[in-house]
């Protein structure tokens, strides 16, 4: 049976690490119950990336790395990307992902201009998110959880923005007839997002921002969360397996 391939890009902060795991546990918790085989491949130490019909569906973590820095892995990561996407692949890319699919597909990344955005965010669906396959159920306003610095400064050609917000204007996007990404974290539970915060305490401070009040306002996400499992559904459908 093909397997859907989670592409490791890096991992959390230690201190989070030891307490709640890793990017791809969070992924593999939030994808539920699946007779679809999930698989993780490393590419920042080297692992091989599959061909052909071994792979089913491809997820790509988040990373504290940013794709401004074009480092090999990356370079090489974004090659078999755009196989795969090629190749009518669904493909799923979580912020780090998110921007590395757009870098991969034809657009540029770079730091957001307003700085990082963090914490608990509401999003609005576009008009093209409330018709799209993997958004449709969702409400047409719903909150995530959001860490990043770096954003899609220009989107690929024929991608089409999902939902935004008044500071990011591409939170998810569809690349192609089965590529999405998305800017927020459908992986993140509100330990974690709460965890984050208190990691990045001192420089989110020193940036400005009241961690107390960031702190108050994280709530939970079931909305976003539901993401994961959908984007397995699709891949299911395609296998014939529902």
């Amino acid at each position: 049976m093909s397997t859907v391939i989670i592409v490791k890009t890096g991992s959390t902060f230690p201190e989070i690490r030891a307490l709640y795991a890793d990017f791809e546990d969070w992924i593999i918790e939030g994808c539920g119950q699946t007779s679809v085989p999930l698989a993780v491949v490393d590419v920042v130490r080297g692992d091989p990336l599959p061909v052909g019909d071994t792979v089913a569906g491809v997820i790509i973590t988040g990373a504290h790395a940013m794709v401004t820095e074009a480092e090999p892995w990356m370079l090489i990561t974004e090659a078999w990307l755009r196989l795969v996407v090629q190749q009518g692949i669904p493909v799923l890319g979580i912020c780090f992902g998110h921007q590395l699919l757009a870098k991969a597909l034809g657009g540029d990344v770079d730091y957001h201009p307003q700085g990082p955005e963090v914490g608990s965010v509401a999003l609005q669906l576009t008009e093209e998110g409330l018709e799209d396959v993997l958004f449709s159920d969702l409400p047409q306003q719903f909150y995530a959880y959001a860490t990043h610095a770096q954003t899609i400064s220009r989107l690929p050609q024929a991608a089409v923005v999902l939902a935004a917000n008044a500071f990011e204007a591409q939170h998810a996007v569809r690349f192609a007839p089965t590529t999405w990404g998305v800017q927020f974290h459908p992986e993140f539970s509100k330990p974690v997002m709460l965890a984050y915060i208190q990691a990045q305490a001192q420089r989110l401070q020193d940036l400005g921002f009241n961690v107390q009040q960031l702190q108050q306002q994280v709530c939970t996400t079931s909305d976003a969360q539901q993401i994961l499992q959908r984007f397995m559904q699709i891949i299911k459908q395609r296998q014939g397996l529902l």
